[in-house]
């Protein structure tokens, strides 16, 4: 039976990089010999043979060093770029039409003609470099039709979020996609509250720096610094919401005031505190949950209970069972602004449990306040 080969994947493979970068060494050093022959052959400003040479040499080693730096340039910047020379060209020679006809000296005037054509050309060569991004190439259809301009998801984190310290775990559980973008003035704030005088402050600041490394340090996430900073605005998070709104992204905070102002701007915002309420457990009434009584109600003969993400559960017939896992049927679930309330009720009539279950119960606990004893550190070692 004949197995039928599979083809070879179209593309260049590993063995071909060193056949190719040979060949653009031989390139490379083919016009350096050119370049130097024909420099000799001119001799240009009358130059001796030893600065003729030099002067060849520096030459291709510029044209060389930006033909390298122009290979990792996109191909949006590079047709920006060369859009923005022949504008620079154009005007340049309309500048010096207009020159033409002053009462300039000869000498005076080829000077300034040649800088006027040098600075139009550097002009438009960066301006069209840096706006080339702009280009919807996909537009022109042929060649550039199978192009589509990736978008970029901004997200701009503020300073609290960063010291709350939560955004870090989305990240690492990979909720967060496109680029975190922290900027220079939040960074700065970040700082001043780690400099404070007050402890608390200190503290929180140095968190959220430590917060801020770890992101960085996170794979599949993308951290950039901006510069753009905004003088005529004073407060920082009216810099956020301009900021945003220039780069088209979202701002992540947990600051309530933030988020309710960047909204009436049209800025849209991930809030952190909305998400973890989104991410509570959802108790439906007449399910059963076992909380902790923690302390007496205000009501009679009712104990309170907290949920792991500070949810209060109001237990009815629970005033006896403080300081005692209990297992209540929830009522109701009341959501407030402040949060969510769960109410339970504890059945006292309820059946004891078996004579085995309670004993395997307390040898279990005493087991686990034994293990706790033995890893609780002495005073000699808490000393040392």
């Amino acid at each position: 039976m004949k197995t039928r080969r599979k083809p070879a994947p179209r593309g260049d493979s590993p063995a071909a990089e060193p056949e190719f970068f040979l060949d653009i060494v031989i390139v490379r050093a083919a016009f350096v010999v050119v370049l130097v022959i024909a420099a000799f052959l001119v001799r240009p400003f009358d130059l001796s043979g030893t600065f003729t040479f030099l002067l060849a040499l520096a030459s291709a080693l510029v044209i060389i060093f930006l033909e390298h730096r122009l290979r990792r340039a996109s191909l949006k910047r590079l047709i920006g770029a060369a859009i923005g020379s022949i504008l620079g060209i154009v005007g340049a020679f309309m500048i010096n039409a207009i020159l033409s006809g002053t009462a300039f000296d000869p000498g005076a005037l080829s000077l300034a003609k040649l800088f006027v054509l040098s600075l139009m050309v550097y002009v438009g060569l960066v301006v069209g470099a840096n706006k080339g991004q702009l280009l919807n190439l996909s537009a022109l259809g042929g060649i550039f039709g199978a192009e589509r301009p990736a978008k970029q998801e901004y997200k701009i984190l503020d300073t609290s979020v960063i010291i709350d310290g939560r955004i870090s775990d989305i990240c690492d559980a990979g909720f967060l996609d496109g680029v975190l973008v922290i900027p220079h003035f939040v960074l700065r704030e970040l700082q001043q509250v780690a400099d404070s005088q007050d402890s608390l402050k200190r503290n929180r600041g140095r968190r959220g720096l430590d917060i801020l490394q770890k992101i960085r340090n996170a794979s599949g996430v993308t951290v950039q610094f901006v510069e753009n900073d905004y003088p005529a605005v004073a407060d920082v998070d009216m810099k956020l919401i301009e900021l945003a709104r220039d780069i088209d992204g979202k701002i992540v905070t947990n600051d309530f005031n933030l988020n309710k102002v960047a909204q009436l701007r049209g800025v849209q915002v991930l809030n952190i505190n909305e998400l973890a309420n989104a991410l509570k457990p959802i108790y439906l009434p007449g399910e059963s949950m076992k909380v902790f009584i923690l302390k007496e109600g205000k009501e009679f003969n009712q104990g309170v209970a907290y949920l792991d993400d500070g949810t209060m559960v109001v237990v009815d017939n629970a005033r006896k069972m403080i300081g005692k896992t209990v297992e209540t049927s929830v009522t109701s679930v009341l959501q407030t602004t402040a949060g969510k309330m769960i109410f339970g009720r504890f059945d006292e009539n309820r059946d004891d449990p078996p004579r085995e279950e309670r004993n395997g119960s307390e040898r279990a606990e005493r087991a686990e306040r034994a293990e706790r004893t033995t890893k609780r550190p002495t005073a000699g070692a808490q000393a040392k």
